[in-house]
């Protein structure tokens, strides 16, 4: 990755991370999943609206470095609007690409979620960027049992 291009990853990281989009809580009925990563000291919140298989909005909240706290809002942005199953299979392009893997980057529009691909060179951070992701997939997956 070129020195600038990683620095512009950088800068969108740290945008989400200072100005999260959709941080809060909803009222009401909710698929809500807690999780933390207890390596770091990372702790997520991930509620979303459901309706008719589809994630109609989403919200976060939590405590942790500025990786897990922007993923989980590039994430929260990247899933409203798609069906359940388009949810997890976004989530599973995206474990592909925290794991270095060729990932499908025709199937969905990654937009700032790309920014953390460099992620992948530190595994160490991995499960900070990996969180919130696998907290929406265990709602989606309750919510289908």
């Amino acid at each position: 990755m070129s020195s600038n291009l990683d620095t512009l990853y950088r800068q969108v990281i740290m945008d989400h991370y200072k100005n999260p989009r959709n941080r809060g809580e909803f009222d009401g009925d909710t698929v809500t999943v807690n999780m933390n990563n207890p390596t770091c000291g990372d702790r997520i919140q991930i509620q979303m609206k459901v309706e008719d298989d589809k994630v109609t909005d989403a919200k976060f909240v939590g405590e942790g470095c500025s990786i897990s706290l922007a993923s989980a809002s590039m994430m929260t942005q990247a899933i409203k609007g798609l069906k359940l199953d388009e949810a997890v299979a976004m989530s599973n392009i995206f474990s592909d690409m925290m794991l270095g893997k060729e990932y499908d980057d025709e199937r969905f529009d990654l937009g700032d979620i790309e920014a953390l691909q460099g992620v992948a060179k530190f595994p160490a951070r991995i499960k900070c960027a990996t969180l919130a992701w696998k907290a929406m997939e265990k709602g989606i997956n309750d919510q289908k049992d």
